[in-house]
Parts: structure tokens; sequence; C-alpha cells
């Protein structure tokens, strides 16, 4: 089972500014070696986007500090439909664990917005990834999967404020990144419309074994005109 995205209402979109300066209200990123590493271009240390909601930090997973927290969104029914990974915290421990232990090619993050956990996200590399046998994949294509928490926090256009800040991130932080992507699950038209909203633009079906996608893609050659 792939995780897809859940809890994204569609909204209008937003212009966002040039990162700012970290904030120090961020949690502080784990020390994991994956995160740290080459194949994301060191994630672990990208700075916060700004975003009409406040800064936004994607802070790399602690499953000490985060099971808890992570697990008890899985198990919210909006999410569990579509990451299928509601039950015991050991259940959303094992789905991050291959990653945590990995070598970096996905990389499972809180979204912190102005110093509150509030999203999980998962940056991962597309191009090496078991997707790009399902699409025509190009060197360095970088993947989104996200999860809006908190109820309060869904409904009120953040998702398109955030995925549109998390792809600007990614463009400026992976310089060998000409494209991000996302496949969120077709029935998912909340999630399809909050990434058209962002800039992304909707590329083609995909049939992954799971479920048919849609394969959503923001070009680093038109990212400021969309």
């Amino acid at each position: 089972m792939s995780p897809t995205e859940s809890g994204l209402t569609p909204a209008p979109d937003d212009t966002l500014g040039d990162p700012p300066a970290p904030d120090p209200r961020a949690l502080p990123p784990a020390a994991t070696t994956p995160a740290a590493g080459p194949l994301l271009d060191d994630l672990a240390h990208w700075p916060p986007a700004d975003t009409p909601a406040g800064p936004f930090a994607l802070v790399p997973v602690d499953p000490d500090r985060d099971l808890d927290r992570i697990a008890a969104w899985m198990n919210d029914p909006a999410v569990a439909a579509f990451w299928e990974l509601a039950g015991s915290p050991e259940i959303t421990a094992a789905h991050l664990r291959p990653q945590l232990a990995g070598d970096g090619r996905s990389v499972p993050c809180l979204g912190v917005l102005d110093g509150v956990p509030m999203s999980y996200w998962e940056i991962y590399r597309a191009d090496l990834d078991r997707v790009a046998r399902y699409y025509r994949a190009r060197p360095h294509d970088t993947g989104i999967h996200l999860l809006i928490g908190p109820d309060r926090d869904r409904g009120r256009g953040l998702g398109t404020a955030l995925l549109r800040a998390t792809a600007d991130l990614v463009l400026n932080q992976r310089p060998r990144c000409g494209r991000v992507l996302a496949e969120p699950d077709l029935r998912n038209t909340a999630s399809v419309a909050a990434f058209l909203g962002a800039g992304f633009h909707y590329a083609e079906e995909i049939r992954l074994p799971e479920k048919r996608a849609a394969l959503m893609v923001r070009d680093r050659a038109h990212r400021h005109q969309l």
C-alpha cells in the first residue's frame, strides 16, 4: 500500500514570498542520517518557508517524540480512508521504520506551522521509488505524500498553501530537481483540486497496484506561471 494525501480542501491560490530565516520555535530536526543525506540534499537542514498562515517547516520525524501524534492522525477516519494505517501505534511505526532505517530516498517529516506540528509529510525521490515503474521518470524527480492532521486545520485553504510552499521549498533546496510530483488517489477529488490550486498540473492517470492515481506535476520551468 502506497500512502496518498488526505484531509485537503480546494482553496484559492496563494502567493508566497521568499523563505525567511529559520524559525526558532520550530521543533529541532531529528538526528537521523537519512534526513541529512545527499539523496534529498540534506533535508534535515532546509529552512522554513513563508506561508500566509505563518512560517512552515519540514521537521524529520523522531519516533520517540512523534509516533503517538502521527498514529492519532492515522486513526482519523478522513485520513484512514486513504492512508489505511488505522490501528495501534505499532502499525504507524512499521510504516515509518523502513524510511528511518533506509538510505534517505524517503524522509518522513512533521509539518510545523507557526511552531505547531499539524501535518505529516513524506518527501521522496520518485525516480528511485517503485512509482518510477509506472510513469516516465526523470533523474531527481521528487515526490510528496501528505496529510493534514487536526480536523480544525482542514477546509480553510491550508492544504493548497502548504503544498505550494513545500513544492517551492523542494525546488529551492534541490537545484537538480526539475519536477515535484504527487500521485493522489483519483477518488480523492479534494486532494487533486488542492494540488491544482497549488500550481501542479494533471499529467496523466497511472495505475498503481493498489489504486488508480492522478499524476500531479509542478515543473520548475513553469513554477512562476501557475
